[in-house]
């Protein structure tokens, strides 16, 4: 197979007219022809940190869409799925993820649970890190979420980062807003990349003292602007990826979408793309070509090097997408689930109070970050509720591995008038997490992602929508296209009852990632990201 265009050689900085010879799945010639064709033939694009299950979708049913913006691998953390199953939901990634051409490079998870404050379905300590590390399969160990272990010399913690290194695989870091001395000694335990800056000087410090640091542009979390400046002068050490990218934005674009950002800015193309396509197999010493002779036939032929609309993606020598149209066959597995909660009451949402005033999460569009805000209490027959007036809004998680008592808290800037959305995409352990302007709306949306055994949903007092998620109440069993269309619908109801955030499922699932400042909720109660402790909804 001869594939001609103009052959964009990103390491030398050159282009020019020429002709890829593939024979198998390795590229067995790169040479130069004159040929009156006007597109560009370059390696495909990887995204450096990704939550496949975000997507919801499994990975044979992300990659159908992935590679058809050019997207040729990932450097994947299984991490909610661990979150939910354990070592046996990594193990179903994995193996899910063979059965497709894109190459999914899969790290172990580091933290599961995320931390001790709330309630996992699995848990994966030191001796399962080890186990995993020796799996040619694992490629790296996955987001060490938990930097207090790390500045405290947590026995545990630190065992699991010398696993890595005995195995001579990298760490990946996730220390949002961690400066100065503290950043030190992360960096220099061994972790590698941070995906969490957001903000240039933090960026820039942590470039400066040797860490990789990754520009992330997903569904909720959004820090390219704040960040991508930073690319000229740092470019052999910076990498894009999209952290949680849920599927009706899968369906529009991936890595694609930042290179053309980036050159849109003025930004030289050849750093651009060593960053989106380069970077990530040096450093994680990923099995993807880099377009050169005898490599792996990865590659990507686009209409040009500003738009980067991509014609044809190849991996491993086969076509796998053309103009659009992915050529990904199906494949079958497995529904793994973990669901042990019964369906929940009004009472069980009601909160008895006489405080005159509350801690409020205060949600920020594209970030997941928070802050803590105090608000004047609504109290009604003595019971807590939601002021949609001021936009305070009553929110619940709720425990799905076993029942118990529901956790409270109140949160702003969600904006809904009516009704109530849910989720069992939890960060990190995936219980459920509900906002709603009544008890009654928060408990009906409540139980039907517990009647779904996992999903997404919208409810008002006459109409109600949800999106299934049967695959370990975080994953859909159905095509990629299917449910990125279902997930647009509900994302409109939400925008229609009244929220304004871009994103409001995807900021919903982050309401209760705890290692995230300021404040959380966790099935265990309301806490501090700062202090890192357990604090009291109500100010006397």
């Amino acid at each position: 197979m001869i594939v001609q265009g103009n052959i964009v050689d990103i390491q030398n900085k050159t282009i020019f007219k020429g002709e890829v010879e593939v024979k198998n799945d390795k590229i067995i010639a790169i040479r130069e022809s004159n040929h009156d064709i006007e597109t560009y033939i370059l390696p495909g694009f990887i995204d450096a940190h990704i939550h496949i299950e975000s997507s919801m979708l499994v990975p044979s049913e992300f990659a159908k869409i992935a590679v058809v913006h050019g997207t040729v691998a990932t450097v994947s953390d299984p991490h909610e799925i661990a979150n939910v199953l354990g070592v046996k939901g990594v193990d179903f990634m994995i193996e899910n993820g063979k059965k497709v051409p894109l190459k999914f490079n899969f790290g172990a998870p580091s933290c599961v649970p995320a931390t001790s404050f709330e309630s996992a379905g699995a848990i994966i300590n030191a001796d399962d890190i080890k186990k995993m590390m020796e799996n040619s399969d694992i490629k790296y160990l996955a987001e060490m979420m938990n930097y207090p272990g790390v500045l405290f010399d947590d026995e545990e913690v630190l065992a699991k980062i010398q696993h890595a290194k005995n195995n001579n695989k990298p760490i990946d870091g996730h220390a949002p807003g961690l400066r100065g001395d503290d950043a030190t000694k992360y960096i220099a335990a061994g972790i590698s990349t941070d995906h969490e800056c957001f903000s240039f000087d933090e960026a820039k410090e942590k470039l400066e003292k040797g860490m990789k640091v990754i520009i992330r542009e997903g569904s909720a979390a959004k820090n390219f602007e704040a960040l991508i400046n930073l690319l000229p002068d740092n470019y052999e050490h910076m990498m894009f990826c999209s952290d949680d990218k849920h599927p009706d934005d899968l369906l529009l674009g991936h890595i694609n979408q930042l290179c053309e950002r980036a050159v849109a800015k003025g930004i030289d193309v050849f750093k651009v793309l060593q960053a989106a396509c380069i970077n990530p197999v040096k450093h994680y010493s990923l099995d993807v070509g880099l377009l050169q002779k005898d490599d792996f036939a990865d590659f990507i032929v686009v209409d040009s090097l500003e738009k980067f609309n991509v014609l044809e993606t190849y991996i491993s020598g086969e076509l796998v997408a053309k103009n659009g149209n992915s050529f990904v066959n199906d494949v079958d597995f497995e529904v793994l689930n973990n669901f042990n909660t019964d369906k929940k009451n009004v009472e069980d949402f009601k909160f008895e109070s006489s405080s005159a005033k509350i801690k409020v999460i205060e949600a920020l569009d594209g970030e997941l970050v928070t802050n803590k805000i105090e608000v004047k209490s609504l109290i009604e027959n003595g019971n807590l509720v939601s002021n949609t007036e001021t936009d305070i809004l009553k929110m619940m998680v709720v425990n799905r591995y076993k029942n118990a008592e529901p956790s409270i808290a109140f949160i702003k800037n969600f904006g809904l008038k009516e009704g109530a959305i849910a989720s069992s995409v939890g960060h990190d352990s995936h219980n459920i997490i509900a906002i709603g302007v009544s008890d009654e709306m928060i408990c009906k949306a409540v139980n039907l992602i517990i009647e779904n055994r996992g999903g997404v949903c919208a409810v008002t007092s006459s109409k109600e929508k949800i999106v299934s998620l049967p695959v370990a109440g975080i994953m859909s069993d159905k095509p990629a296209k299917e449910i990125g269309e279902a997930y647009a619908e509900l994302d409109k109801m939400a925008k229609e009852m009244g929220s304004q955030l871009r994103a409001p499922y995807m900021s919903l699932s982050f309401m209760a990632l705890l290692v995230i400042p300021s404040l959380k909720l966790s099935d265990k109660g309301l806490f501090d990201g700062t202090s890192f402790q357990f604090t009291s909804l109500e100010i006397d």
